[in-house]
């Protein structure tokens, strides 16, 4: 079979997906099931998967979403605790008194402490934690939710210390005989996986500069009373201030000390710096920008978790740095679970395996106390005796947890097991490569020596499809490795075009869509954000890839395994 008929069965299953959600906008618990059967289908008769690697493959992303169920279940108790602690009240109130100007509230929340959530923890963490906020301080449910979608791109080649690269990356390509060539040449593996690192880096600083800026203006777009480009763009000297507050120490840090900190460091050194700004009023417009009075907004932008904060706990003694505190220890925990070798030992102690599913050699094993839920959960207990709750309380907010974790459940246990059946496709009948792999092929295929430009689509198809920039990565750089040594350039560049492509990729990842509405409890809206979230997608795979096209031809990045 030709590859252009092998990449248009592959895409297949995309394209049903995207007709469903985005042209026909069916929510995603009408659209999956049916996107499911048709990359089983496909699998079956065109790849020729058995039948019984088909169902391994179902089985090991059933047991992938009970993890991120999980990782949703503790976002959502940890926001409802707050909000009937009290403590939601209080973080709302210090936000107006640093500035009651929404779209600085954006750059702070979701820019810049959504990023450092991102540079501890990965796994669409971010928009778990960040969106909730963001509702809970008045923002539409359906702002939230886009917004914490764009989280995902710039911190996330850095995510969960560095995962992408160290893991991705690192297991994605052939060391061995990469590290023979990179010996000859009198390089080896660390030097080479730094230099894609310091890459990596580079790329997302000058591409992700912006990515504030975008908040802000499509925030004003399609969520402003005057549906207005320009309001958002009125605070674009703040916005490119709060980008490079982060950019720049990101940059740095993965420049001079690899891939396991930028985020985090390009966060904690961005984050007192803007707060501090915003006080001061620093580069700040005149005007301060809010959405319409709640009673104005569209039914679809408001979610069950909306709420009102007259009706809160309002204790008396909720100080604000008290409210804050269990946000501090989710941040602090995620952190030295992933640092700390003891602690990593410790909270990875109990681990639930599933080896080898139905002989197919395919596994997965959940640690409930390393992923993020299980930390939210243990902050919700710390919270529960903080700050002196009830009972009764602690009871609603576990029920109105549950309710909207079971909504989003039903959408992912068809999303992603059919995500797995297409990545675990290469083991079968016909010889064929992976689908994600084979329409990699047509794309370099068609397009030849301008293929640079087109690298972080590549990789941005890769997490689409997978929701994850870490197996994008291990999917895909050995492919792109094998188009750059064929063409002639630099191996390391390509594959750093791979790894920023599959973080803008998490933006229109369609299980992150459905994980991220689900912790504001905002269903069957997810064909709507991925009209939006398609924007800023484009716009990073586009620089990222004008800026490898020029690196590649016109300033000639190379690598030590050019030949």
């Amino acid at each position: 079979m030709e590859i252009s008929t092998q990449a248009f069965f592959a895409a297949l299953p995309i394209f049903v997906a995207a007709v469903l959600l985005v042209g026909f906008r069916w929510p995603a618990k009408k659209a999956m099931p049916v996107v499911f059967i048709v990359t089983a289908l496909v699998a079956f008769y065109v790849w020729q998967v058995s039948f019984n690697r088909i169902l391994a493959s179902s089985i090991q992303g059933f047991l992938i979403t009970i993890a991120v169920l999980w990782i949703i279940f503790g976002a959502i108790l940890l926001l409802n605790t707050l909000k009937h602690s009290g403590a939601i009240k209080a973080i709302r109130e210090g936000f107006n008194n640093v500035s009651p100007d929404r779209r600085v509230q954006v750059i702070i929340i979701a820019w810049l402490f959504g990023s450092f959530i991102e540079g501890a923890s990965g796994f669409g963490t971010p928009a778990a934690i960040a969106a909730p906020l963001l509702v809970a301080i008045g923002f539409p449910a359906m702002a939230a939710v886009m917004i914490g979608m764009m989280i995902q791109s710039t911190p996330v080649s850095f995510g969960a210390v560095g995962t992408p690269i160290l893991i991705g990356v690192n297991k994605g390509l052939d060391s061995d005989t990469i590290s023979h060539s990179l010996q000859a040449v009198g390089s080896n593996w660390d030097s080479y996986l730094q230099i894609i690192t310091s890459e990596v880096a580079i790329i997302h600083a000058i591409t992700g500069t912006l990515i504030p800026l975008f908040m802000t203006i499509m925030m004003t777009r399609f969520f402003g009373q005057n549906k207005s480009w320009t309001e958002g763009l009125s605070i674009l000297p703040f916005a490119i201030f709060g980008g490079l507050a982060f950019t720049i120490p990101y940059a740095l840090t993965g420049v001079f000390l690899g891939a396991e900190f930028p985020s985090l460091i390009g966060a904690l050194v961005g984050l007192p710096i803007v707060v501090f700004a915003a006080k001061k009023g620093f580069l700040l417009p005149k005007d301060s920008w809010d959405f319409a009075p709640k009673e104005k907004w569209p039914v679809h932008w408001v979610s069950k978790l909306e709420m009102n904060m007259d009706a809160m706990n309002t204790k008396i003694d909720m100080s604000l740095a008290k409210a804050w505190i269990p946000y501090v220890l989710v941040a602090i925990i995620l952190v030295i679970t992933r640092v700390s070798s003891e602690a990593k030992a410790l909270v990875t102690s109990w681990v639930i395996p599933f080896k080898n599913i139905l002989g197919e050699g395919l596994g997965y094993s959940i640690t409930p106390l390393y992923l993020p839920g299980g930390i939210l959960v243990f902050v919700v207990l710390i919270t529960y005796f903080l700050h002196k709750m009830e009972f009764k309380e602690m009871q609603a907010s576990l029920s109105e947890s549950s309710k909207v974790m079971l909504g989003a459940g039903f959408v992912l246990v068809f999303t992603i097991p059919l995500v797995r059946i297409l990545i675990n496709s290469g083991v079968n009948a016909s010889g064929f490569e992976s689908m994600p792999v084979a329409m990699a092929k047509y794309v370099a295929h068609s397009v030849g020596d301008i293929y640079p430009l087109f690298a972080p689509l590549v990789g941005a198809l890769g997490a689409f499809i997978a929701g994850s920039n870490t197996v994008s990565n291990m999917m895909l750089s050995q492919f792109q490795f094998g188009v750059a040594d064929a063409l002639g350039l630099s191996t390391a560049l390509m594959i750093a075009l791979q790894a920023v492509g599959a973080a803008a990729g998490n933006m229109i990842a369609i299980h992150n869509v459905v994980a991220a509405s689900a912790t504001v409890g905002l269903l069957d809206q997810e064909g709507e954000t991925l009209r939006k979230t398609i924007i800023p997608t484009i716009y990073y795979c586009l620089i990222a890839g004008i800026l490898g096209l020029i690196s590649m031809y016109y300033l000639g990045i190379t690598d030590p395994l050019v030949k």
